[in-house]
């Protein structure tokens, strides 16, 4: 377990040092998923396992920073959806690559480097499944 909370200090590093503007983990995953269809804060409170004040704040932090805009729900006059603007989605995809060159560099430190990287890839398949899984 300390491993992956190694790895994240790693990734938030990476971040903060090869993104323009720097972000964080948050923020990245926050531009991902809208960059990927989630539109609606509520929606991605749930998805991102955060709770609403997080949610607000971030978009809130994104879109003073010029990644992210709100604009009125058309079916829900008291919904926002977020889109992420072309300055967002020019740092998502920095993130991307920042992200990559460390977790490919760590893999290639082990015995196996392309095991590791589909056992990565195999994790946070699961951890999609996690999360979409009914809480009980």
């Amino acid at each position: 377990m300390l491993a992956l909370a190694r790895m994240a200090r790693m990734l938030e590093h990476a971040l903060s040092r090869d993104t323009t503007p720097p972000i964080s983990l948050s923020d990245y995953r926050m531009l991902s998923a809208v960059a990927g269809g989630e539109a609606r804060a509520s929606r991605l409170a749930r998805r991102l396992a955060v709770g609403k004040p997080a949610i607000s704040a971030s978009v809130d932090s994104l879109a003073r920073r010029g990644l992210l805009t709100r604009h009125g729900g058309a079916a829900d006059q008291r919904a926002i959806d977020l889109r992420i603007t072309p300055d967002g989605d020019r740092v998502r995809v920095e993130a991307e690559r920042a992200l990559a060159r460390v977790v490919v560099d760590i893999a290639n430190r082990t015995d196996d480097p392309a095991g590791t990287v589909a056992a990565l890839a195999d994790f946070g398949a699961a951890l999609e499944q996690r999360q979409a899984a009914p809480r009980a």
